[in-house]
């Protein structure tokens, strides 16, 4: 698949796979300028990049699981979804969980990003056909 991808500053870098497309389904993505997380407090950090995703993707952002587990730095807003009629700067927000301040460099990998493909809906409003689960909510499978 080909996606227009647009630098919007000279030193970004483009979304790339570690091991390539036939091992890893997520690029990673880097970010533009250092910042410092403070514990409790989101943080919005640039790419330097923006897209053209085709009608019909999405991209996803989701935390890398290396900074997840040893510096407990997620997406509060895990996955973000990135519309493709969004033309701005990619920006990933960070949260950092730990009790500590972490600071991330210029070229830090800090997110990974999947392209993936959505259905459009119409919705059709009638009655529900019955189910064996029926109304049951929250923990009805007993498990």
């Amino acid at each position: 698949m080909l996606i227009r991808i647009k630098k919007l500053h000279p030193e970004a870098c483009l979304p790339e796979y570690a091991h390539g497309p036939a091992e890893d389904a997520g690029m990673d993505l880097r970010c533009l300028a250092g910042a410092l997380l403070e514990p409790g407090v989101p943080q919005a950090v640039p790419t330097g990049l923006a897209l053209e995703i085709p009608s019909g993707y999405e991209v996803q952002i989701r935390p890398r699981s290396g900074l997840a587990l040893k510096h407990a730095i997620t997406l509060p807003n895990s996955p973000a979804t990135i519309d493709p009629g969004y033309r701005g700067e990619l920006k990933v927000i960070l949260l950092n969980l730990g009790k500590t301040s972490y600071e991330i460099h210029p070229g830090d990998r800090i997110a990974q990003m999947i392209v993936a493909k959505y259905e459009s809906v119409e919705w059709q409003e009638s009655e529900l056909a019955d189910s064996t689960r029926g109304h049951g909510g929250f923990g009805s499978s007993g498990r």
